[in-house]
């Protein structure tokens, strides 16, 4: 019997991890598996176990010799003088024990969603675990050490012949993915983030338009710092559907980062709840418009992991599984439990409140920006509808 949806998971994928300290938690998982549960929208039958990705899987993308690095990075074989060559053992990457086998895990969820989807097992399908797209071919960035969405792009180009639009939706810009595909025809990569102004990578900028035959088919949408909500859904809903609407996909990979709150403490945007409700809803629709409803979704960034992943990332799959009725009211167990734990007051609300930060003094500037940078994307688009 076909799902409607299906959530790749395995508690293993908690392996991926730094260190104590390391923004980078895993952990985020758990809570939002436990969020789900307790709302009684996620049941084992929905669950597929994630496979390891197989080394001649992730040479699609990453180059062999690096590949082996980071083997031996996890088997404390790699020195950190090498290390560094290939971005291992710095502080956002740090080195540690099973990495390969933890980041190779990541990816083969992945790949998992990926044939879920097309094999027609399911329609949509999500792996929260994934979505490191700052990952390069011979290079870790980013807390990033392979790229999955890259390695799951160009499996689903060799295996089933597919074009892809990749929607990424991460304060971080798409830089890994984007650089794997920017001459590249078939695949079309979609990047809505903070600008690099202030912020990691310092890339996506809106003439960053695609090399040679792939020329015309990356596109990205950099937004003020401290954008909020309605700036953010109006550019994100404006110009995706004309990108979709030019592409016309096969599939859909939705990158879900969760990092454009305004709690999150890596970012310098403003966004609230509000937008984890919208994403999903236009992705959605957009996989049934042009895709048969082939849509795969990912994870990907999100730092404050008690107040905003758990229910940027529940809200996803109620989209996803047609749950969406379940979010009219908060599972106040969930609270109850995790409170202690804690470090901050946890939410009883799908909804913040609406003083959750002060006014943004220059709101207009900030709206009439993205405004400005919108049209400079859909111009060449526009252009050629005439």
């Amino acid at each position: 019997m076909k799902h409607d949806a299906v959530f790749v998971h395995s508690d293993q994928l908690l392996s991926y991890r730094f260190s104590e300290n390391h923004p980078f938690n895993q952990f985020r998982l758990t809570l939002t598996m436990d969020l789900l549960r307790k709302m009684g929208a996620l049941n084992d039958s929905d669950i597929v176990e994630p496979r390891s990705a197989k080394d001649e899987e992730l040479t699609l993308i990453h180059d062999r010799e690096y590949v082996e690095a980071v083997k031996k990075a996890g088997r404390g074989e790699l020195s950190e003088s090498t290390g560094e060559g290939y971005g291992l053992g710095t502080e956002d990457t740090p080195m540690f024990e099973g990495m390969h086998e933890a980041s190779s895990l990541l990816v083969g969820g992945t790949l998992i969603a990926a044939d879920q989807v097309m094999q027609e097992k399911a329609n949509h399908a999500v792996h929260l675990g994934g979505g490191l797209h700052h990952g390069f071919r011979g290079k870790a960035s980013g807390f990033c050490i392979y790229n999955d969405s890259s390695v799951a792009i160009k499996y689903l180009q060799e295996k089933y012949n597919a074009r892809v639009l990749y929607v990424d939706t991460d304060a971080h810009h798409g830089d890994g993915v984007q650089w794997s595909f920017y001459d590249d025809p078939d695949v079309c990569t979609y990047s809505i983030h903070e600008t690099g102004r202030y912020l990691f990578p310092g890339t996506g900028n809106v003439n960053e338009r695609g090399h040679g035959q792939g020329y015309g088919y990356s596109f990205n949408v950099p937004l003020d710092a401290f954008t909020e909500d309605e700036s953010c859904l109006e550019s994100y809903e404006t110009t995706l559907r004309e990108v979709a609407h030019f592409f016309k996909p096969d599939v859909i990979l939705t990158q879900n980062g969760a990092d454009a709150h305004y709690y999150d403490p890596l970012t310098h945007l403003s966004a609230s709840m509000n937008i984890y409700k919208r994403i999903p809803k236009l992705a959605h629709e957009l996989a049934h418009e042009y895709c048969d409803g082939r849509w795969i979704a990912v994870g990907g960034g999100g730092y404050d992991i008690w107040r905003v992943v758990p229910r940027a990332w529940a809200l996803l799959w109620l989209e996803m599984s047609g749950q969406s009725h379940l979010a009219d009211q908060f599972p106040k167990a969930w609270a109850a439990q995790w409170q202690e734990k804690a470090p901050y007051p946890l939410p009883t609300e799908w909804t913040d409140p609406a003083d959750m930060y002060p006014a943004i003094p220059r709101k207009e500037e900030i709206t009439e920006k993205n405004r400005m940078t919108v049209e400079k994307l859909l111009y060449p688009l526009r252009d050629q509808k005439k």
